[in-house]
């Protein structure tokens, strides 16, 4: 269903735009602060509802990019601080030519809060409000800026002339401007706001005041990481700082800063029902809008939540009366107030609901700077020297992420051998069934999982475009790994692997399904069945499609544990599929949040007739496949992350069309159209990111259509991928492509990334050792992700049923299901594993890492996760922190 639900809400869906944006005649009437709206939805339309809802929302604020200062908050990390997301997404999300655009308050606030939760032990040796002030203002010198130039190498000529030079160096220019910095920070916190909020008890120095506070919430912290009293303070602190920034510039006046409000700030928050995974973290932030817009001025943001609030929460906000529409209507123009709280009905949510008009806030021709460049070019001419020491600063601040190497070489695609390779890795897993057999005629327990797989590769391009190949080398891997355990140690369960194809693209995944269910419970009855061919697992489905994801439903009506491999689609987990199915990479949902923020914040694009010079992503063209689940799940994820500007294409060579409701997609089934449409997007705007979540035989022919007609191949071309792209990539196939700067994701380090693990390096030792050992030829995939996962997975698997394992050696069906739901972890070849408790979510915080493909290799430029173990995104910044 479309539309917002018809709740009787005609006055609040009339009234809703222009309290975000009113004629610009009447914008006196943003100088308020609107009440906090809670929009209930009942559990049983949970999540279809909530995403409705925010959806329809969303649709009224964004056109192509957003119309307002937006923040769309949702999460599944319980210690994430949705205050943090909150202000990057209003940083990154404000459209051109309007304010705020200043966030000093929260940034500095913000990193005060970071040295907080990453130094929990500091306080142990003492005080740490010296630290924490070298902390903000080193962290305020590489945002760039006035303080850019203190980050400068100094001289270093020798003897006593450079001894002295260096001192001078050192104090006068990296010191003192530090300084001087963070003492006027600390005045104008303190005085603004800092000073009259309680936690400040008096105090009259930011820094002093922190380490006080920092103390107390550094040992809860230290004791329980999710300590939800200290995180709730944490939140609020910095939404109160947040708060203070968007309540500057003032409605009005002259200055050029000044006439650019014409909008409200909005912050749309996904609210889940309690107890599941994001509730604690949502509920946070609600509390801490609710109590920091106590003390804070107007100004203030418009700030609705959709979904389910628990008893408790609405306790906190003083338990506020529920209101039909038509009253919450009336209040969206009220100054302050109480919540306000908003229920739909069932019947609503299921009907076609009423269009939301689209926000129309004025727009300007050009930014505040252009007046204000006058005076900043006169003020350069008389700083001189340290001018020109600042404009240094921020042309280094253009390098390009990854360098600028060129992906082209000499060097012809690594040739493949789908069959030879295919069958060396199916005959070496069959060599280890053998030798389990013979250990279970020995005594040992054994039992069989089942690896479903897609079809056998038939030639060079099936096998370029399918991990299939990789990921059976890392089952068999595995298999003799823990075969070899069981020699010795009576307790482990080895493990038999009956591979089963599933036809190409898993076209048959759901008939092997029931097929295989069929089985299970004839070997329930059946007491002739040797023990050691009995199934007690599956692993495998490494795509996201309809048919794997119904095939998981059908293992999951069974009670049949399944563990995925690379298939990352949240969809993947939906309906009886989450009775007994656990993913093993990061969802969608996560590498979307952090390939948006690493587009837009990072330098990726490369500048038109530049050598060496790169900008973050204004804009991004998606590429979408609409009828594959993987590629419109990721693509639309990261539609709604990404703050800037954005259009769709749906690309499917087969001309396989499932239209959206709200992406107004162009269809296209030409490569060659394609890249036309494309080459002028790029003309259009050459700040553009082209993010790719369609099939890698698709990109092959769009790469090979751009290269042929060469119309937009004089700049680079900047695209970035997921982990679709990787085994394509890794072979060579665009190695004649000088143009093309690809980014795209993967699930493990490199290992020579000097970041990766012991356990990593290990078993990319051991992979070289195999293929070196099973097969002929140079081998492409030595830095994929698939093989490692696959590993990883059925260690996973293999762990979940060694714990299910009786006393007597009986490993009943469903068994493993339990184990699995108790946890599961160790430390493995893609990094630390931790399956939580009580959950079917992905391993906690698992390693997510974009690459960049050169010609020779493949480069690390962001890492996110637990590589190992003590790594915490948390920790890790943007755009890891925000993503979590």
């Amino acid at each position: 269903m479309t539309g917002f639900p018809d709740d009787r809400a005609g006055d609040f869906v009339l009234d809703f735009p222009t309290a975000v944006a009113p004629d610009y005649r009447n914008r006196s009437s943003l100088a308020t602060s609107p009440p906090l709206f809670v929009l209930r939805v009942p559990e049983s339309a949970h999540p279809d509802g909530v995403d409705r809802v925010v959806r329809e929302l969303r649709s009224a604020l964004t056109d192509n990019g957003n119309l307002v200062p937006l923040a769309h908050l949702s999460t599944e990390d319980d210690s994430e601080l949705l205050s943090e997301t909150a202000g990057f997404r209003l940083m990154m999300g404000t459209p051109r030519h309007m304010t705020p655009e200043r966030f000093p308050n929260f940034l500095v606030m913000r990193d005060l809060i970071a040295f907080i939760r990453g130094n929990r032990d500091a306080w142990r040796g003492g005080p740490q409000a010296r630290e924490l002030r070298r902390h903000a203002s080193e962290q305020r010198a590489q945002r760039g800026g006035p303080l850019a130039f203190t980050r400068m190498e100094g001289p270093n000529p020798d003897g006593l002339v450079g001894f002295l030079m260096r001192i001078s160096w050192l104090s006068f220019v990296q010191r003192l401007p530090k300084w001087l910095w963070a003492r006027w920070t600390s005045r104008r916190v303190i005085r603004r706001w800092l000073g009259a909020e309680r936690i400040a008890a008096g105090g009259k120095n930011l820094y002093r005041v922190m380490d006080t506070v920092g103390a107390v919430w550094s040992s809860q912290l230290r004791n329980d990481p999710e300590h939800q009293e200290a995180l709730q303070q944490l939140d609020q602190l910095l939404f109160r700082a947040l708060l203070e920034d968007l309540r500057n510039p003032p409605v009005g006046g002259v200055l050029p800063r000044r006439r650019r409000r014409t909008s409200r700030p909005v912050i749309l928050v996904e609210l889940p029902p309690p107890a599941r995974d994001g509730s604690r973290a949502a509920e946070r932030f609600l509390r801490s809008v609710h109590d920091a817009s106590a003390t804070a001025r107007p100004p203030g943001p418009l700030v609705v939540a959709v979904g389910l609030p628990s008893q408790t929460l609405l306790n906190d906000l003083g338990d506020p009366a529920e209101v039909g529409f038509a009253q919450a209507a009336a209040r969206l123009s009220e100054k302050d107030g109480p919540p306000v709280l908003v229920s739909f009905s069932t019947e609503a949510l299921g009907k076609r609901g009423l269009d939301l008009r689209k926000v129309a806030p004025r727009r300007f021709r050009f930014g505040w700077t252009v007046p204000a460049a006058i005076m900043a070019c006169v003020s350069l001419l008389v700083a001189g020297t340290a001018g020109g020491l600042i404009a240094r600063q921020v042309l280094g601040d253009r390098s390009c992420v990854g360098g600028t190497a060129s992906l082209a070489s000499r060097t012809a695609a690594t040739p493949t051998d789908p069959k030879g390779w295919y069958d060396a890795a199916v005959r070496e897993i069959g060599v280890q069934n053998r030798r389990a057999e013979k250990a279970a005629a020995d005594g040992k327990t054994i039992r069989t999982v089942v690896a479903f797989e897609s079809s056998v590769p038939k030639d060079e391009n099936e096998t370029r475009f399918d991990g299939t190949i990789p990921e059976l080398r890392g089952i068999a891997m595995w298999q003799k790994k823990l075969l070899d355990i069981t020699v010795s140690n009576d307790r482990v369960v080895g493990l038999r692997v009956d591979v089963r194809p599933t036809g190409a693209s898993f076209a048959n995944a759901v008939p092997e399904a029931k097929r295989l269910v069929a089985q299970v419970r004839q070997q329930a009855v059946d007491k002739n069945i040797p023990a050691y061919s009995r199934i007690v697992g599956v692993l495998g489905y490494a795509q996201s499609r309809q048919e794997t994801r119904g095939a998981l439903e059908v293992l999951g009506a069974a009670g049949i544990p399944a563990v995925g491999t690379t298939a990352t689609a949240d969809e993947m987990s939906a309906g009886s599929a989450n009775l007994s199915y656990w993913p093993f990479t990061p969802s969608n949902s996560t590498e979307a949040r952090i390939e948006a923020d690493f587009a837009s914040g990072r330098n990726i694009v490369a500048a038109p007739g530049s050598g060496d010079g790169c900008s973050p992503a204004r804009r991004a063209l998606i590429i979408e496949s609409s009828a594959d689940l993987y590629s419109r799940s990721l693509a639309d994820k990261f539609r709604a992350a990404f703050p800037g500007g954005t259009q769709v294409f749906d690309f499917n060579q087969d001309g396989r069309f499932e239209p959206g409701p709200t992406t107004n997609a162009t269809s296209m089934s030409s490569a060659d159209d394609l890249a036309h449409a494309l080459c002028g997007a790029l003309r259009a705007e050459p700040a553009t990111v082209v993010y790719w979540s369609a099939r890698a035989r698709d990109f092959t022919a769009f790469i090979d259509a751009m290269d042929t007609q060469g119309t937009c191949t004089a700049d680079d071309v900047t695209v970035l991928g997921g982990n679709e792209l990787t085994n394509v990539a890794l072979t060579g196939a665009f190695n004649d492509k000088g143009w093309l700067r690809l980014y795209y994701s993967a699930h493990r380090l490199p290992a020579t990334d000097p970041r990766a693990s012991e356990k990593t390096r290990e078993f990319v030792d051991a992979y070289t050792a195999f293929v070196k050992r099973t097969t002929k030829g140079a081998d492409p995939w030595v830095q994929d992700g698939h093989s490692a996962v696959s590993y990883d997975a059925f260690h996973a698997l293999s762990q979940a049923v060694n714990q299910a394992r009786q006393p007597n050696g009986e490993v009943l069906p469903q068994a493993p299901v339990v184990a699995l739901r108790g946890g599961v972890t160790f430390d493995g070849a893609t990094g630390w594993v931790s399956y939580g408790q009580g959950t079917n979510a992905p391993p906690t915080d698992k390693t997510l890492v974009l690459l960049r493909q050169l010609s020779d290799r493949t480069e690390a430029v962001v890492v996110c996760g637990a590589y190992q173990q003590g790594a915490s995104s948390r920790e890790e910044g943007p755009p890891c922190s925000r993503s979590r």
